[in-house]
């Protein structure tokens, strides 16, 4: 199934959706190096092509760049900071924050000069309705003066009080602009003095802030660094040792190997001696099974099973059910060997949410195997510790074994299941089948898989 998704260059979502985390890793990693791959055959291609038919370039067009170059003949390329001018980038953004602090005060002190210059005028404003209605008053005095010196003095006393009377006047007008004028100018100067103070004490509070605020940038991007560093570090250790579990797998793997071809050897040396009369000793069975050897399986009771081939995915659930009736039922599966009823695990083709609900209220380990409707194969639910996961295992000719490249191949899925309660699935995950769940009502899930077996069935 995975070379055939490589051949196409896509998957199902509903089927992407039935593969775990893991499996989907391994299919991106797997998409992306069969891209690599055409991709680096098409450019030789081309090449090629070139090579043989060189490209014409159309005329006027001069077809490359050209750069300044420098007194060394190279090109010129300027580096901020390599020159002993150049300004360090620190002091450029010190200067850039103090000039807008400084242009931003001086943007509040304006407002602030406008709104004292404004009071100011309303009070000069008051000041000269007072002056208005104090000359009106002095007018009236002199007025009044001037008819009672008509009334009892001759007319040169009355002329010499009325002009007594005038100076008086102007003397006390003048008197008091000139008091207005330098109240006015002393405020004014006050005024002055308090924005220019204000707009200094501002302008440094403005950039103290911004000093403030860079130390909590600079501290919180050196606090993100160090975490991202112990992550990689963290994600490489964990690398590393899932790579050294991968390297004892593999050994693992080709000891198993050499042991299946010594018994093979055995078996041979066995039958010729047997030829000969001499009875030799059983060789010792092994405890997994390889690929060459699973190649060559049968089914339950020595019956050959032979697998049809078959498109991508199923187009239904009647597709499945006739798929497991034809194929995987006379090769005994979902049935225990030991017991010959039905296994605890073994469900029918229920959905992924289906067996969530089943798992979610389950322990650490729980587990059960279901028939899948999106390929021709089934998917292990387990219960983890934050959420359900789910592997797919595909049928193949050699046996059963997890989506992928490299994986462990079994005769069975009985085996595969006997296998990963001692073994984890996923290095990362370490997730190990230990507590089978069963039917959860009656009649199972699996009766129109297994009718024959119903009887048999595990309890509910």
């Amino acid at each position: 199934m995975l070379q055939q998704i490589l051949q196409e260059m896509y998957i199902d979502p509903e089927l992407l959706a039935e593969l775990s985390d893991e499996q989907k890793q391994v299919l991106f990693v797997k998409m992306r190096e069969e891209q690599v791959r055409r991709w680096k055959d098409s450019e030789m291609k081309l090449e090629i092509e070139d090579k043989k038919n060189p490209r014409k370039r159309k005329p006027g067009r001069k077809g490359f760049v050209k750069f300044l170059e420098g007194s060394d003949g190279h090109e010129w390329v300027w580096v901020m900071g390599d020159h002993s001018n150049d300004r360090r980038i620190e002091d450029i953004l010190e200067e850039e924050a103090k000039t807008d602090a400084l242009r931003k005060a001086e943007l509040e002190m304006e407002k602030l000069r406008q709104y004292e210059e404004k009071d100011l005028k309303e009070r000069l404003e008051l000041e000269q309705q007072d002056v208005e209605a104090a000359k009106k008053k002095l007018e009236e005095e002199i007025r009044r003066k001037k008819e009672e010196a008509e009334m009892y003095q001759s007319i040169k006393e009355a002329r010499m009080v009325a002009q007594r009377l005038e100076e008086e006047k102007k003397k006390e007008e003048q008197k008091r602009v000139e008091n207005l004028r330098s109240s006015f100018a002393q405020e004014r100067r006050v005024s002055m003095e308090k924005v220019e103070k204000a707009k200094r004490r501002r302008s440094n509070e403005l950039y103290v802030r911004w000093k403030e605020m860079r130390r909590q940038i600079e501290k919180t991007a050196e606090e993100e660094s160090q975490e991202v560093e112990d992550n990689w570090h963290f994600r490489e250790k964990q690398a590393k040792e899932a790579e050294k579990q991968m390297q004892t797998l593999a050994k693992r793997a080709r000891e198993e190997h050499r042991n299946s071809l010594r018994l093979t050897s055995g078996v041979i040396s066995a039958a010729s001696a047997f030829a000969e009369g001499v009875k030799p000793p059983l060789p010792p069975k092994p405890k997994y099974l390889t690929q060459n050897a699973l190649a060559s399986q049968n089914g339950i009771g020595g019956t050959k099973v032979s697998r049809k081939k078959r498109s991508m995915r199923p187009k239904n659930k009647d597709d499945v059910v006739k798929w497991f009736l034809e194929e995987e039922k006379p090769q005994g599966v979902g049935i225990d060997p030991k017991t010959k009823a039905v296994a605890t695990w073994f469900h029918g083709v229920i959905s992924r949410v289906d067996a969530e609900l089943m798992l979610q209220s389950k322990t650490l380990g729980a587990f059960l195997v279901r028939v899948s409707e999106r390929v021709w194969g089934y998917t292990i639910s387990y219960r983890a510790e934050d959420r359900c996961k789910h592997f797919l295992i595909d049928t193949s000719e050699a046996g059963y074994q997890f989506f992928g490249a490299n994986q462990v191949l079994h005769a069975s899925l009985h085996e595969v299941i006997e296998f990963h309660k001692n073994n984890p699935i996923t290095v990362m995950g370490g997730e190990k089948l230990r507590h089978p769940v069963g039917q959860s009502k009656d009649p199972p899930d699996y009766q129109g898989l297994l009718q024959s077996k119903i009887l048999e069935s595990t309890s509910l």
